[in-house]
């Protein structure tokens, strides 16, 4: 079987006449382009011209290289946006806190500017949890009697009374609010300077006052600690007038306050170490019956020589005379007088009297 190369290879020069052509056709353009710079021109038609045959040829490299960078900016901003999901959810936690950090120190600043104003030594204390009576207003502070506090002693904030420490521990105390039912307090009015007594309500977040139906009172009307209790320093601020019930089949009138004080607000109170040592015990119920029989007694006796008084009075008025001298003598200091017969008076007023007949 004879081989026959293709018939491309039969015409023509040989292989090795046309490499040694190219060849040498190579050398001379480097050659004259080295020299002569005279193929520039034919250099940028031919880009020219070829310029789209090369875009054609990167299409499928850039779409690969495009494809992959769209997977990987995809898998990128999945991962950035979790990323910033995590910080801002640190962020809101922060502001948070920071918002809270902002309030509790304003609340701070105001403690202790009212700490400046009163005119009585304070410790500052944080309320740790209410107390687990849902029926009573009651709080739980984390100072004691080691820090100073005492039973009976009020609490105030930056605005007024809190309430007053009704139970000491070594460490803590409980404070009973000023809203709690069993809770009273002495208050006067600014505006008219009647005196009252201040109730809470229970749960309702308000406040009663009793006046008579008469009483100088008014919506409005600013409520202060009267002091007279022995407890709360006077002056301090209590609440507000807020509605005034007349009702024309009562003789008193149902007041209803609101609280100065926030009561349910804020976290850290402050407590006056008022000395309640020296305050009067309360009294039994014996010797509270002992001391209204007394009075009833006292009373009774006192009413007495009033009416003897009167009697003695009828008794010894002459309506004959018209001169009430006879009646003044025996309250004068000279005594002697009514004693002697010859110097009466009526004798020597009769006889001008008679003369003119």
């Amino acid at each position: 079987m004879e081989y026959s190369p293709p018939p491309l290879f039969k015409q023509g020069a040989s292989a090795r006449a046309r490499v040694v052509f190219f060849a040498v056709l190579a050398i001379f353009l480097l050659v004259v382009d080295a020299r002569l710079k005279s193929l520039t021109l034919v250099r940028q038609v031919l880009g020219t011209v070829l310029y789209p045959a090369q875009m054609l040829a990167v299409v499928p490299r850039d779409a690969v290289l495009h494809m992959s960078d769209y997977f990987v900016s995809i898998t990128s901003l999945e991962k950035e946006n979790a990323s910033i999901k995590r910080q801002q959810t640190q962020n809101a936690d922060t502001l948070q806190q920071t918002a809270q950090l902002l309030s509790e120190n304003q609340h701070l600043r105001k403690l202790l500017d009212a700490r400046e104003r009163v005119p009585v030594k304070s410790v500052m204390a944080e309320i740790i949890y209410d107390a687990r009576d849902p029926s009573t207003r009651k709080v739980i502070i984390d100072r004691g009697i080691k820090h100073g506090i005492a039973l009976s002693q009020p609490v105030i904030d930056d605005k007024g009374v809190v309430g007053q420490v009704t139970r000491v521990f070594p460490l803590t105390a409980e404070v009973t609010l000023l809203t709690d039912k069993n809770q009273a307090i002495p208050v006067q009015i600014v505006r008219s300077g009647l005196r009252s007594v201040v109730f809470g309500r229970g749960q309702s977040s308000y406040l009663d006052m009793r006046l008579a139906s008469n009483a100088d009172v008014q919506n409005g009307d600013q409520l202060v600690t009267s002091g007279i209790d022995g407890v709360y320093p006077p002056g301090l601020a209590v609440g507000k007038v807020m509605q005034v019930e007349n009702k024309t089949s009562n003789t008193f009138e149902n007041i209803l306050c609101v609280p100065a004080a926030g009561i349910d607000k804020n976290k850290q109170l402050l407590v006056l170490l008022v000395s309640t040592d020296n305050l009067p015990r309360p009294d039994t119920e014996d010797i509270r019956a002992k001391k209204e029989k007394l009075n009833r007694k006292v009373t009774r006796d006192s009413a007495l020589p009033v009416a003897d008084s009167k009697q003695m009075e009828v008794t010894h008025v002459n309506p004959l005379t018209p001169v009430p001298a006879p009646v003044s003598a025996p309250s004068s200091v000279t005594a002697p007088a009514p004693a002697s017969p010859p110097s009466l008076p009526p004798p020597a007023l009769a006889t001008p009297k008679d003369a003119p007949k």
